[in-house]
């Protein structure tokens, strides 16, 4: 009789065992998708949101016999904000996974909780060199601004630019291409003049009227997406595009988002990004078709294509953990490579930064639409700053 009792408590807990399984498979993956969904960065969180819902619908919303669910928060753009619902999304909605990220401030703020509750970063569009630093749960798909600004400064040098003004946002990344601009620059002998302008209500018309003052040969202009169509309205009230000084920058001044927006004034805008709507890949006609199918209004930008291989990361990081998050999702991303929209990409593993090519590209015309023309490719560039710690 007790031989009886004894096997049945058994058969009951394999029972529940086999039963705890199976809720486990159901259970969702959840993804916290933290934008500023409002707000002057909006764009940012429009771009990024609607290439993960295309991966999603592309992919399925199963991965590893797990359902995948995206929660979409809008911290408006303010860092205390998105630290607030990083918390609630880790305390209430247990997400295994938090993602977007618009600007450095708001990739910094959540940093500490990623840590403590070993809950993987994906940093789709903060750009400062640093972020990755401040947790060893962030991993980044989007670039880090000296990844793109030392290239430009290289191209210059050797295309007979020997002085330039640059102009930059004052904040993390506006000081980082500021700063990688000029080494680069000034070691091939170039002279420099360094401007910051607020990144808040910037009013560029004083900073641009000391350019023209200045008369160099190329401006330098870093400004976060969205925000370039607003410095090229100043830029031509003040008639600088008349004055034979030549617009130079990474990507985001000429962002593919704003471009056709801007109107003749951007033609010829030299500038050095890891991602055109132009790029000439079947990957990446594929994923311009789709994108523009299901956002019939808008054309993908290299925030996108963040957030979309920001997807790609989670998706087949959790294939390889059977769909567990934590340290094992984090260990899986490191080192992982794919052919990207953008190119061949892989994810550092030492510095869990994404290593891919950067393009010297030109702003043309075609078909009655402004485009970024890539002209040369810098192959597997990773990023400078943590390279010269590492090396």
């Amino acid at each position: 009789m007790r031989r009886r009792t004894f096997l049945g408590a058994a058969g009951a807990a394999a029972v529940a065992l086999a039963l705890s399984g199976a809720a486990l498979a159901q259970e969702a993956v959840k993804i916290g998708l933290i934008l500023p969904m409002t707000g002057p960065f909006a764009s940012t969180g429009r771009q990024i949101e609607a290439a993960a819902k295309l991966y999603m619908q592309q992919q399925g919303d199963t991965v590893a016999g797990r359902k995948i669910q995206l929660i979409l928060k809008d911290d408006t753009g303010v860092a205390d904000v998105t630290k607030r619902l990083a918390q609630e999304l880790i305390v209430n909605d247990k997400i295994a996974v938090m993602a977007g990220f618009g600007l450095t401030p708001l990739a910094l703020a959540p940093a500490p909780l990623a840590t403590q509750a070993k809950v993987p970063q994906v940093v789709m569009a903060a750009a400062t060199a640093t972020i990755t630093e401040a947790s060893p749960f962030i991993v980044r798909t989007s670039f880090t601004l000296p990844q793109a600004t030392v290239p430009m400064a290289e191209w210059a040098a050797e295309n007979g630019i020997k002085k330039v003004v640059t102009l930059v946002s004052d904040y993390g990344p506006g000081i980082d291409a500021e700063k990688a601009f000029t080494g680069a620059f000034t070691a091939k002998g170039g002279q420099v003049e360094n401007l910051r302008v607020p990144l808040a209500n910037p009013d560029f018309s004083p900073f641009l009227q000391k350019v023209a003052d200045a008369k160099p040969d190329a401006l330098f202009v870093f400004v976060p997406s969205g925000i370039g169509a607003q410095f090229m309205k100043q830029f031509v009230e003040r008639g600088l595009d008349k004055s034979g000084i030549k617009l130079i920058g990474p990507g985001d001044v000429t962002d593919d988002d704003i471009l056709n927006g801007m109107g003749d004034v951007a033609l010829g805008a030299i500038t050095t990004q890891h991602y055109s709507a132009a790029h000439d890949s079947p990957e990446n006609k594929a994923f311009v078709e789709a994108f523009k199918k299901a956002n019939p209004n808008m054309r993908p930008n290299f925030m996108a294509v963040g957030g979309y291989d920001g997807m790609h990361l989670i998706y087949e990081g959790l294939k390889k953990t059977g769909g567990q998050g934590g340290q094992a999702l984090i260990d899986a991303m490191k080192g992982m490579s794919w052919t990207s929209p953008r190119g061949p990409v892989s994810i550092d593993p030492q510095t869990r930064d994404i290593i891919q090519n950067i393009y010297v590209r030109k702003v043309e015309r075609r078909d009655g639409e402004l485009y970024n023309v890539e002209f040369a490719t810098i192959p597997n560039v990773k990023d400078p700053v943590k390279a010269a710690k590492f090396n």
